[in-house]
Protein backbone atom coordinates (compact mmCIF):
# COMPACT_ATOMS: atom_id res chain seq x y z
CA UNK A 1 0.00 0.00 0.00
CA UNK A 2 1.02 3.56 -0.27
CA UNK A 3 2.70 5.10 2.53
CA UNK A 4 2.20 8.51 4.65
CA UNK A 5 4.29 10.44 1.68
CA UNK A 6 2.21 8.92 -1.17
CA UNK A 7 4.93 6.71 -2.51
CA UNK A 8 4.00 3.18 -3.49
CA UNK A 9 6.17 1.12 -1.08
CA UNK A 10 6.57 -1.17 -3.88
CA UNK A 11 7.42 -0.74 -7.23
CA UNK A 12 7.82 -3.75 -10.90
CA UNK A 13 9.69 -2.24 -13.26
CA UNK A 14 9.22 -3.56 -16.82
CA UNK A 15 12.28 -3.04 -18.59
CA UNK A 16 14.43 -2.73 -15.83
CA UNK A 17 16.99 -0.86 -17.73
CA UNK A 18 14.71 2.38 -18.75
CA UNK A 19 16.07 5.24 -18.19
CA UNK A 20 13.18 7.00 -17.69
CA UNK A 21 12.05 3.77 -15.39
CA UNK A 22 15.32 4.04 -13.24
CA UNK A 23 14.70 7.79 -13.21
CA UNK A 24 11.43 7.11 -11.69
CA UNK A 25 12.31 4.59 -9.62
CA UNK A 26 14.95 6.81 -7.68
CA UNK A 27 12.74 9.30 -7.00
CA UNK A 28 10.57 6.97 -5.61
CA UNK A 29 13.25 5.67 -3.07
CA UNK A 30 13.78 9.17 -2.04
CA UNK A 31 9.88 8.77 -1.06
CA UNK A 32 10.00 5.61 0.97
CA UNK A 33 9.67 3.19 -2.10
CA UNK A 34 11.54 -0.12 -0.03
CA UNK A 35 10.95 -2.89 -2.63
CA UNK A 36 11.98 -2.79 -6.12
CA UNK A 37 11.54 -5.79 -8.63
CA UNK A 38 13.57 -4.81 -11.83
CA UNK A 39 12.46 -7.16 -15.02
CA UNK A 40 14.26 -7.41 -18.05
CA UNK A 41 17.04 -10.35 -19.92
CA UNK A 42 19.82 -10.58 -17.91
CA UNK A 43 22.77 -8.19 -18.69
CA UNK A 44 25.54 -6.20 -17.03
CA UNK A 45 23.50 -3.55 -17.69
CA UNK A 46 20.56 -4.82 -14.97
CA UNK A 47 22.82 -5.60 -12.99
CA UNK A 48 24.46 -2.01 -12.59
CA UNK A 49 21.33 -0.58 -12.25
CA UNK A 50 19.84 -3.27 -9.25
CA UNK A 51 23.15 -2.46 -7.76
CA UNK A 52 22.53 1.74 -8.06
CA UNK A 53 19.16 1.21 -6.46
CA UNK A 54 20.17 -0.82 -3.52
CA UNK A 55 23.19 1.63 -2.98
CA UNK A 56 19.63 3.81 -2.19
CA UNK A 57 18.43 1.62 0.13
CA UNK A 58 16.06 -0.29 -1.84
CA UNK A 59 15.49 -4.24 -1.56
CA UNK A 60 15.84 -4.72 -5.26
CA UNK A 61 15.32 -7.93 -7.23
CA UNK A 62 16.15 -9.16 -10.55
CA UNK A 63 13.81 -11.76 -12.77
CA UNK A 64 14.17 -12.64 -15.86
CA UNK A 65 11.50 -10.36 -18.24
CA UNK A 66 11.63 -11.18 -22.52
CA UNK A 67 9.06 -8.67 -23.65
CA UNK A 68 9.10 -10.69 -27.11
CA UNK A 69 8.35 -13.99 -25.42
CA UNK A 70 4.43 -13.57 -24.28
CA UNK A 71 4.07 -17.21 -23.30
CA UNK A 72 6.35 -16.93 -20.62
CA UNK A 73 4.93 -13.48 -19.10
CA UNK A 74 2.18 -15.17 -16.90
CA UNK A 75 4.66 -17.54 -15.04
CA UNK A 76 7.51 -15.18 -14.75
CA UNK A 77 5.04 -11.61 -13.83
CA UNK A 78 2.92 -14.14 -11.57
CA UNK A 79 5.77 -15.43 -9.56
CA UNK A 80 6.62 -11.87 -8.19
CA UNK A 81 2.73 -11.27 -6.92
CA UNK A 82 3.06 -14.34 -5.32
CA UNK A 83 6.19 -12.53 -3.22
CA UNK A 84 3.67 -9.77 -1.60
CA UNK A 85 1.42 -6.96 -3.02
CA UNK A 86 3.03 -4.79 -5.33
CA UNK A 87 1.86 -1.41 -5.01
CA UNK A 88 2.92 -0.20 -8.73
CA UNK A 89 4.14 -1.71 -11.79
CA UNK A 90 5.85 0.86 -14.72
CA UNK A 91 5.76 -0.81 -17.96
CA UNK A 92 9.02 0.79 -19.48
CA UNK A 93 10.23 -1.74 -22.11
CA UNK A 94 10.11 -0.61 -26.08
CA UNK A 95 12.46 -0.49 -28.91
CA UNK A 96 12.77 2.80 -31.17
CA UNK A 97 13.64 0.60 -34.34
CA UNK A 98 15.25 2.21 -37.50
CA UNK A 99 12.59 3.23 -39.56
CA UNK A 100 14.85 3.13 -43.35
CA UNK A 101 15.98 -0.69 -42.52
CA UNK A 102 12.40 -1.27 -40.94
CA UNK A 103 10.59 -0.37 -44.21
CA UNK A 104 12.83 -2.82 -46.16
CA UNK A 105 12.82 -5.50 -43.56
CA UNK A 106 9.45 -6.25 -42.76
CA UNK A 107 10.94 -8.90 -40.00
CA UNK A 108 12.73 -5.80 -37.73
CA UNK A 109 9.35 -3.72 -38.55
CA UNK A 110 7.40 -6.72 -37.00
CA UNK A 111 9.76 -7.04 -34.05
CA UNK A 112 9.52 -2.97 -33.28
CA UNK A 113 5.52 -4.13 -33.41
CA UNK A 114 5.91 -7.24 -31.20
CA UNK A 115 8.26 -5.36 -28.66
CA UNK A 116 5.85 -2.17 -28.20
CA UNK A 117 2.71 -3.70 -28.53
CA UNK A 118 1.85 -7.65 -28.33
CA UNK A 119 4.89 -7.70 -25.18
CA UNK A 120 3.04 -5.01 -23.97
CA UNK A 121 -0.57 -6.06 -23.64
CA UNK A 122 0.30 -9.48 -23.13
CA UNK A 123 2.37 -7.98 -20.23
CA UNK A 124 -0.06 -5.27 -19.24
CA UNK A 125 -3.47 -7.87 -18.95
CA UNK A 126 -1.15 -10.10 -16.85
CA UNK A 127 -0.26 -7.31 -14.06
CA UNK A 128 -3.69 -5.58 -14.56
CA UNK A 129 -5.03 -9.13 -13.15
CA UNK A 130 -2.61 -9.32 -10.99
CA UNK A 131 -3.38 -5.94 -9.35
CA UNK A 132 -6.81 -6.32 -9.58
CA UNK A 133 -6.65 -9.76 -7.47
CA UNK A 134 -5.28 -7.97 -4.85
CA UNK A 135 -7.40 -5.04 -5.25
CA UNK A 136 -5.07 -2.29 -5.28
CA UNK A 137 -2.08 -0.40 -6.72
CA UNK A 138 -1.14 1.48 -10.25
CA UNK A 139 -0.18 0.64 -13.58
CA UNK A 140 1.73 3.26 -15.14
CA UNK A 141 2.49 2.77 -19.15
CA UNK A 142 5.52 4.91 -20.93
CA UNK A 143 3.61 5.77 -24.64
CA UNK A 144 5.51 8.46 -26.56
CA UNK A 145 3.71 11.67 -28.35
CA UNK A 146 5.58 9.78 -31.39
CA UNK A 147 1.88 7.74 -31.04
CA UNK A 148 -0.96 11.04 -31.06
CA UNK A 149 -0.19 11.88 -34.95
CA UNK A 150 2.20 9.06 -36.81
CA UNK A 151 4.55 11.19 -39.00
CA UNK A 152 6.23 9.68 -42.21
CA UNK A 153 9.79 10.14 -40.87
CA UNK A 154 8.56 6.83 -37.65
CA UNK A 155 5.49 5.93 -38.57
CA UNK A 156 6.40 2.06 -37.68
CA UNK A 157 7.58 3.35 -34.08
CA UNK A 158 4.95 5.58 -34.21
CA UNK A 159 2.39 3.28 -34.53
CA UNK A 160 3.30 1.28 -32.22
CA UNK A 161 3.18 3.68 -29.55
CA UNK A 162 -0.33 4.65 -30.92
CA UNK A 163 -1.75 1.15 -30.26
CA UNK A 164 0.10 0.44 -26.97
CA UNK A 165 -1.93 4.15 -26.13
CA UNK A 166 -4.90 3.19 -27.33
CA UNK A 167 -4.87 0.03 -25.21
CA UNK A 168 -3.75 1.39 -21.92
CA UNK A 169 -6.88 3.98 -22.44
CA UNK A 170 -9.20 1.27 -22.88
CA UNK A 171 -7.53 -0.67 -20.15
CA UNK A 172 -8.10 1.88 -17.48
CA UNK A 173 -11.44 2.52 -18.45
CA UNK A 174 -12.19 -1.51 -17.82
CA UNK A 175 -10.75 -1.03 -14.63
CA UNK A 176 -12.25 1.82 -13.16
CA UNK A 177 -14.03 0.73 -9.90
CA UNK A 178 -11.55 -2.44 -8.92
CA UNK A 179 -9.19 -0.34 -6.97
CA UNK A 180 -6.44 -0.01 -10.03
CA UNK A 181 -5.39 2.57 -11.27
CA UNK A 182 -4.26 2.90 -14.83
CA UNK A 183 -2.42 6.32 -15.96
CA UNK A 184 -0.48 6.39 -19.68
CA UNK A 185 2.47 8.65 -19.95
CA UNK A 186 3.06 10.42 -22.90
CA UNK A 187 7.12 11.94 -23.37
CA UNK A 188 8.45 13.72 -26.04
CA UNK A 189 12.29 13.82 -27.04
CA UNK A 190 14.19 12.70 -24.71
CA UNK A 191 17.40 14.41 -24.20
CA UNK A 192 20.43 12.37 -25.45
CA UNK A 193 21.94 10.23 -22.32
CA UNK A 194 25.88 11.93 -23.49
CA UNK A 195 26.52 15.10 -25.46
CA UNK A 196 26.45 14.49 -29.19
CA UNK A 197 27.57 16.74 -32.32
CA UNK A 198 24.60 19.60 -33.27
CA UNK A 199 24.03 17.47 -36.46
CA UNK A 200 22.58 14.29 -34.41
CA UNK A 201 20.51 17.00 -32.39
CA UNK A 202 18.87 18.35 -35.28
CA UNK A 203 17.95 14.84 -36.21
CA UNK A 204 16.84 13.58 -33.62
CA UNK A 205 14.67 16.89 -32.98
CA UNK A 206 13.47 16.75 -36.93
CA UNK A 207 11.52 13.42 -35.74
CA UNK A 208 9.18 15.67 -34.00
CA UNK A 209 9.42 19.15 -34.54
CA UNK A 210 11.22 21.75 -36.74
CA UNK A 211 12.90 23.75 -33.60
CA UNK A 212 16.27 23.19 -32.87
CA UNK A 213 16.46 20.26 -29.68
CA UNK A 214 17.17 22.59 -27.42
CA UNK A 215 14.29 25.06 -27.64
CA UNK A 216 11.95 22.55 -28.86
CA UNK A 217 8.81 22.43 -26.48
CA UNK A 218 8.91 18.82 -27.13
CA UNK A 219 12.19 18.07 -25.44
CA UNK A 220 12.18 16.74 -22.30
CA UNK A 221 14.72 14.76 -20.38
CA UNK A 222 14.68 11.08 -18.02
CA UNK A 223 14.66 12.51 -14.77
CA UNK A 224 11.66 15.42 -15.68
CA UNK A 225 9.11 12.55 -17.19
CA UNK A 226 10.26 10.65 -14.26
CA UNK A 227 9.29 13.94 -11.94
CA UNK A 228 6.04 14.02 -14.40
CA UNK A 229 4.76 10.71 -12.96
CA UNK A 230 5.83 11.16 -9.57
CA UNK A 231 3.02 14.42 -9.85
CA UNK A 232 0.62 12.14 -11.54
CA UNK A 233 0.42 9.34 -8.98
CA UNK A 234 -0.16 11.81 -6.64
CA UNK A 235 -2.82 13.22 -8.33
CA UNK A 236 -3.89 10.05 -9.66
CA UNK A 237 -4.32 11.15 -13.11
CA UNK A 238 -5.24 8.92 -16.69
CA UNK A 239 -2.66 10.90 -18.74
CA UNK A 240 0.58 12.48 -18.33
CA UNK A 241 2.83 14.69 -20.95
CA UNK A 242 6.10 15.33 -20.41
CA UNK A 243 6.76 18.23 -21.04
CA UNK A 244 3.19 19.62 -20.02
CA UNK A 245 3.56 21.99 -23.28
CA UNK A 246 3.18 18.52 -25.07
CA UNK A 247 -0.63 18.73 -24.64
CA UNK A 248 -1.04 21.75 -26.68
CA UNK A 249 1.56 21.51 -29.17
CA UNK A 250 0.27 18.24 -29.74
CA UNK A 251 -4.00 19.30 -29.94
CA UNK A 252 -2.44 21.79 -32.34
CA UNK A 253 -0.77 19.25 -34.46
CA UNK A 254 -3.96 16.95 -34.29
CA UNK A 255 -6.20 19.14 -36.44
CA UNK A 256 -4.05 20.31 -39.12
CA UNK A 257 -5.59 18.92 -42.26
CA UNK A 258 -3.69 15.69 -43.67
CA UNK A 259 -2.24 16.96 -47.21
CA UNK A 260 -0.45 20.45 -44.85
CA UNK A 261 0.49 17.87 -42.23
CA UNK A 262 3.00 16.34 -44.43
CA UNK A 263 4.46 19.00 -45.87
CA UNK A 264 5.41 20.42 -42.09
CA UNK A 265 9.30 19.47 -41.39
CA UNK A 266 8.18 17.09 -38.30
Amino acid sequence: MKDAFGAPQSLLVLGGTSRIALATARRLIARRTRTVWLAGRPSPALDSAAAELSARGADVRTVDFDALDSASHETALGKIFTEGDIDMVLLAFGIAGDQERDEEEPLSAVRVAQTNYTGAVSAGLVCAGALQAQGHGSLVVLSSVAGERVRRADFIYGSSKAGLDAFTQGLGDALRGTGVHVMVVRPGVVRPRTAVRPATLRLTAARFAAAPLEASPLVTTPDEVAAAIVTGLRRRSETVWAPGSLRVVMSALRHVPRPLFRRLPV
